[in-house]
């Protein structure tokens, strides 16, 4: 609501003309791209909900912050925070009813300790330079979305007690295995693109939507017949020679293939829902029998992309 947003507050404190909004009734206030170094001569209202220092140039934590009780979403994204420097929020009683908290590009080489926040919902730290997922076993099991991508990662753990979780992101890590998955069976969307991975294993998984391995080191496309909810595929940028094990995915939607190594279309003739094809820079030499190959999808398909293959070069 208008009335109650604002940037950096004014000599009227969000009053609006005409009427008297006091200091204490704004809910959300944006500091976004200020390149603030503190927040020294900015008030902070005691009713604020949302609290969003997005790009500026903090490095510690304004004690005031500790006394917002209704804060529910604070970003600090794109700061200069290293691990000391966010440390005394794992002591913040007072905001422990916080739902999201945005770390997400700064300078953390592990994850904060995040225990006091009982009904954590979102989580993302992201774009850091943590190595290890030590310490997500104190973050609550209320969490729904972790966002922990553009890290040095090497191995997927800590993760068996997020029941709820919907959205998991670990692309641009340096993990090889897909392991510690079977807890999740919640998870909709999951997103490993950017990492060293050579076989799917999505342990059992089967309510996953949208799933991600593009810039992996695959070379089969086994691995995700049992996930029949599966709307969106992208496998992009792998060494897959061969498209196969797609028969039972009858809700995708979206299939991304391109920049492969395959020579032939197949196993597309059940997938009666696809919409998009993406078959670019792959090794099709013939466009023969794709006809047959999308006539189950013909009433939906709006997209076959099948640039830089041998079977269009002379088109």
């Amino acid at each position: 609501m208008e009335d109650q947003s604002s940037r950096i507050p004014g000599e009227n404190n969000g009053a609006s003309e005409g009427g008297n909004v006091e200091e204490n009734s704004l809910s959300y206030l944006d500091l976004t791209s200020y390149q603030l170094h503190d927040l020294d001569g900015i008030e902070l209202p005691p009713s604020l909900i949302e609290l969003d220092l997005t790009t500026n140039r903090l490095s510690t934590l304004d004690p005031r912050i500790a006394l917002l009780a209704q804060l529910k979403k604070l970003s600090l994204r794109q700061n200069l925070f290293d691990d000391a420097g966010i440390e005394p929020i794992s002591r913040w009683d007072s905001i422990s009813g916080l739902q999201e908290l945005v770390l997400r590009d700064n300078r953390l080489t592990k994850i904060p300790d995040a225990s006091i926040f009982k009904s954590l919902l979102v989580f993302d730290i992201s774009f850091n330079e943590i190595p290890s997922l030590n310490g997500l076993s104190k973050v609550s099991n209320t969490l729904k979305e972790l966002y922990v991508s553009k890290n040095e990662v090497t191995k997927i753990e800590e993760l068996d007690h997020f029941h709820e979780l919907q959205i998991l992101e670990l692309g641009s890590n340096r993990l090889r295995v897909m392991e510690n998955l079977q807890n999740l069976t919640h998870l909709q969307e999951l997103w490993l693109g950017r990492n060293r991975i050579r076989t799917v294993n999505l342990c059992g998984l089967r309510c996953i939507k949208k799933l991600s391995l593009q810039s992996n080191r695959l070379t089969s496309m086994l691995g995700f017949q049992d996930c029949v909810a599966l709307e969106e595929l992208y496998l992009s940028h792998n060494g897959i020679s061969k498209m196969e094990g797609l028969s039972t995915l009858a809700n995708l939607h979206v299939l991304d293939v391109s920049s492969n190594k395959l020579t032939t279309i197949n196993d597309i003739e059940n997938l009666t829902r696809l919409e998009d094809l993406w078959l670019n820079d792959n090794q099709i030499a013939s466009l023969e029998g794709i006809d047959s190959a999308v006539a189950g999808s013909r009433e939906k398909l709006t997209t076959i992309y099948l640039e830089n293959n041998p079977c269009v070069w002379f088109l």
